[in-house]
């Protein structure tokens, strides 16, 4: 398998989805919500598969799937704590480029709203904060590239990631 996916990590809320499926119209690649594809292979909500197997659990189950993941020329968003799955970041980094994308504490907690509702998945007694700081070390680690969302719309972000993925992948998108 080539490495030619784009893998994109972060926070909840940094827009992964959003700017993942923006940035595989614009480059002609497939996009994978691997939150979707737990979904399905399990057929239960993640909320659903947390509640019967615990935290530990689901994070096993995420780091399976996407450690088996088989795509090519595929913009790929995992949940934000695909980073606790040594096996399945190791496989991403081997089929394609992990890019970080970085926003501020503050800007994760503007948008991410009631982490209950959001499906963020923290154990007893953490904050959103607590998460925040233990996940940004794991993210910086694994990246290719980073990219910070400071002050960057969804689009400007992704015509950044496009002019990089261009020249990493030697892309001709013909879209200037």
């Amino acid at each position: 398998m080539e490495k030619n996916n784009i893998i994109l990590i972060g926070m909840p809320a940094s827009g992964k989805s959003t700017i993942g499926v923006l940035l595989a119209k614009r480059l002609g690649y497939s996009f994978v919500d691997v939150d979707i594809v737990i979904q399905e292979k399990t057929g239960k909500l993640l909320k659903e598969i947390i509640r019967e197997k615990g935290m530990e659990g689901f994070l096993k189950v995420e780091e399976d799937i996407n450690a088996e993941l088989e795509t090519e020329h595929s913009v790929i968003a995992p949940g934000g704590s695909v980073i606790y799955g040594h096996k399945a970041m190791a496989h991403l980094k081997e089929i394609g480029l992990v890019v970080y994308l970085k926003l501020s504490f503050e800007e994760v907690e503007k948008r991410i709203g009631n982490v209950v509702d959001r499906g963020v998945a923290l154990k007893k007694g953490m904050t959103l904060q607590d998460l925040y700081n233990e996940r940004v070390p794991y993210y910086e680690k694994y990246a290719d590239i980073t990219i910070d969302e400071k002050g960057m719309t969804p689009g400007e972000t992704v015509d950044q990631l496009r002019k990089m993925m261009e020249k990493h992948f030697n892309l001709e998108t013909g879209d200037e």
